[in-house]
């Protein structure tokens, strides 16, 4: 299969099976880590498609299952219930002595599950940041909800934000926000239900996530109120179904860039950080963030160590190497990621360029354990800055 079409393939694979799930591949799954075999951690919110029950601490269950993968290599695995002693996980392993594991999977890839039928399921690995970005848009998902079962309709609202949005999307009077707009309602009414501002000083790890899921789940919402009509009333020809299917997958790729720009830029606000956001700095460069602010960097006489340039990216597997570019005589580039792992290789290229990766505390685990230390939390970056 042509290594394009391989999103392609797995959107298809997803609207056609039973159920699927997608999950970044972690340093554990890879085997990076070292001190097991290779497979993957299966999340306890994706184990529906595999078993209809979760399995009973105390027990071990194995269950046989064929996979398709993307090439059309088919491999007899397992899907295992580890419950006795201190463990309680679920993984898939067996993949045969011709599978290539190792050179197939690396930390980073994404990896799309679906069962098509009883125990046969195809299996998608998506390596570059343009086709993990397209399928995530394809099917309106977010990076941060990894791991979990995918669902092709606007996720299951709990009742006090389903009363939430829908005064949100009656308040809109038929104009469908920008993506500040909605970045902005997605932090009021989170802030408005769960009532943990607290969060924004003391964990904006947390908190950075928090809002990249509920602005997902605010934007699959106001989406459906807005295109759920003309989809069931149908079209009069082509033209005017595809003129619907781009503008909503133009509004789910300017949402998808932007969002965590400006999230980042409320925690910085709210914790009182001076700097300038999308200035020209050279040629026509323009970093997400500067600190202390862009009049500083064109001033040749503030000291060249006390400017910060950060750059904002959703996935930075093969991107982190546009950020080399953007300024000039700073000796660190600084690289915000909600990316659930890359390999050590990337990692060392990233060290070698001066480049500082952050990650959201929670994502620091699925790094390679040798890399860990390395990697800075948003915390300890905004602490830096302070």
């Amino acid at each position: 299969m042509e290594q394009e079409l391989v999103w392609i393939n797995a959107v298809e694979s997803v609207h056609e099976g039973q159920s699927s799930f997608f999950k970044f591949i972690s340093a554990n799954d890879s085997g990076e880590t070292g001190g097991h075999q290779a497979g993957f951690l299966i999340p306890k919110s994706a184990i529906s498609a595999f078993i209809d029950e979760p399995r009973v601490r105390g027990e071990n269950f194995t269950k046989n299952i064929r996979i398709e993968w993307d090439d059309g290599f088919i491999t007899d695995s397992v899907f295992k219930y580890y419950g006795k002693r201190t463990r309680n996980e679920y993984r898939l392993t067996r993949f045969g002595q011709n599978f290539n594991f190792r050179e197939r999977i690396q930390t980073g890839d994404l990896l799309v599950m679906s069962r098509i039928e009883h125990d046969y399921f195809r299996a998608f690995i998506l390596k570059s940041e343009d086709e993990i970005d397209s399928f995530l848009e394809a099917l309106g998902l977010n990076p941060v909800d990894s791991g979990t079962i995918i669902t092709i309709s606007p996720p299951a609202l709990e009742i006090n934000e389903e009363n939430e949005f829908d005064l949100f999307f009656q308040s809109l009077q038929g104009h469908f926000p920008t993506t500040w707009e909605m970045a902005n309602a997605a932090r009021e009414l989170d802030l408005k239900i769960y009532d943990k501002e607290y969060e924004l000083l003391s964990d904006p790890d947390k908190k950075i996530l928090d809002w990249t899921a509920f602005e997902y789940r605010l934007f699959r919402h106001i989406e459906k109120g807005f295109y759920e009509r003309p989809v069931k009333k149908g079209f009069d020809n082509l033209e005017q179904f595809l003129e619907l299917a781009n503008s909503l997958l133009n509004r789910r790729k300017s949402r998808a860039g932007k969002s965590l720009e400006h999230h980042l830029s409320h925690l910085f606000l709210v914790n009182k950080l001076s700097f300038s956001e999308q200035a020209k700095t050279e040629g026509n460069s323009r970093p997400d963030f500067i600190f202390p602010g862009i009049n500083q960097y064109h001033n040749e006489f503030f000291p060249r160590d006390k400017i910060v340039v950060l750059a904002a990216k959703t996935t930075c597997k093969d991107r982190w190497r546009q950020i080399l570019t953007e300024t000039k005589n700073l000796n660190r580039y600084y690289l915000f990621t909600l990316q659930q792992g890359i390999t050590a290789n990337q990692l060392d290229e990233m060290k070698a360029a001066n480049v500082q990766l952050i990650v959201p505390k929670a994502y620091i685990s699925s790094y390679p354990a040798t890399h860990r230390s390395g990697l800075m939390t948003l915390k300890s970056f905004i602490g830096l800055l302070k």
